[in-house]
């Protein structure tokens, strides 16, 4: 692959600057490896305007390719844990939006001298910028998938950035090579290991996905590590794949509802679906919710004929809730199982209203030496168990 300084690279670089994502420190290293350096010749990225992935090959469209590769946008690199060699279920491996890569390395804030690991290596990409930043010894990536980590290592060879890449489970670290100054994780959690933060220095920095069952949806949260654990605050929605090992155990819809709603305890509700769902996928309240309303995974179906349904699991008990939108009327609500889920939600969703609609900066976490979390808003002084 010949590859250039093409104008939409340039283009990334400045759009990157200017909306903040990118801080000066990083220009020279953006520079200097390109994200299309990582990328294999077939890949999936994700249109914006169709919500769906478009297969693009190098050797069928090389001007396409480029395009894609210098876009600020996410590429499926990895389907159904590389069961197809094809577009499939689940995207398993990826590469991240630039902004969104950028902005997390500008929240390790790493200095000269200082070591780093990370945690998943994908493509690669995110191991590269470190490397030349860093230098190589003080770069240790974790890949749990043997096949992704061969790619990796052929690509930072490739280009003179090759430090060590590990393959085993991230979950571990590497006890070997503590303690590190940084640690970043390239993988959404549910819940932070231990073994991460017993390996970083006091003082040290980790920065990850983290969120709830709840959604999909993460939050980039920066972490301090001290003789208690570690904490701090979140600094902005993303959306990564989880880590294998903390996907969402869900046991699919007929384990919860094997009769219909009959028997269910129906109700009806004056929410409308916006002032539940909010205006996106990131929207705060969504995130907020999440922390409240612990075990529980929420679920919605695609709206028809101005009808849309929203579903509602315990993940530690067999409850249920569905609430039924309608456009123009009050919405039928579905409650059954020991918890009140739809009750919950509500009042998950009243306490963000009166704390004044927090956005993601102002929610922080907090993580034990035993691994134990509690999240919190404002300060760490008013926390609960998530």
């Amino acid at each position: 692959m010949a590859l250039h300084v093409s104008e939409e690279r340039s283009e990334l670089g400045r759009s990157l600057l200017e909306r903040k994502a990118m801080t000066p420190d990083w220009v020279e290293t953006f520079m200097a490896v390109p994200r299309a350096f990582f990328l294999p010749e077939v890949m999936w990225p994700f249109n914006m305007d169709s919500g769906t992935h478009v297969r693009v090959s190098w050797r069928e469209d090389p001007k396409a390719w480029l395009r894609y590769a210098d876009a600020d946008l996410p590429i499926v690199t990895q389907w159904d844990d590389g069961d197809s060699e094809a577009s499939g279920t689940v995207p398993t491996s990826s590469l991240s939006m630039p902004s969104v890569v950028f902005r997390m390395l500008s929240a390790l804030d790493v200095k000269p001298g200082q070591r780093v690991l990370e945690i998943g290596t994908g493509t690669g990409w995110n191991a590269g910028l470190l490397a030349n930043r860093l230098g190589l010894d003080n770069v240790t990536s974790i890949e749990i998938d043997p096949k992704v980590a061969d790619a990796a290592r052929d690509r930072l060879a490739a280009h003179g950035l090759l430090g060590l890449v590990l393959t085993r489970d991230g979950v571990l670290g590497d006890p070997a090579g503590a303690p590190y100054d940084r640690l970043i994780a390239t993988a959404g959690l549910r819940q932070i290991p231990t073994a991460w933060i017993e390996q970083l220095r006091p003082g040290g920095v980790l920065v990850a996905p983290w969120g709830t069952h709840y959604s999909n949806a993460d939050a980039v949260v920066r972490l301090t590590t001290d003789s208690q654990g570690a904490s701090g605050h979140f600094v902005g929605p993303v959306e990564f794949m989880k880590l294998r090992s903390q996907r969402l155990p869900f046991d699919g819809h007929s384990a919860y509802v094997s009769n219909g709603t009959a028997g269910a305890d129906r109700s009806t509700t004056d929410v409308t679906e916006a002032e539940l769902l909010g205006e996106s996928r990131f929207d705060p309240r969504t995130f907020a919710i999440g922390l409240r309303v612990r075990d529980c995974y929420r679920s919605m179906a695609a709206k028809r004929d101005g009808a849309r349904p929203v579903w509602f699991y315990g993940l530690d008990d067999r409850s249920w809730a569905c609430v039924m939108f309608r456009d123009g009327q009050n919405a039928d609500v579905w409650q059954d199982g020991p918890r009140r889920l739809w009750d919950e939600v509500l009042e998950a969703l009243g306490w963000w209203h009166a704390a004044d609609q927090p956005g993601h900066e102002r929610f922080g976490l907090t993580v034990a030496k035993d691994g134990s979390q509690q999240a919190w808003l404002d300060s760490p002084e008013a926390a609960w168990p998530v």
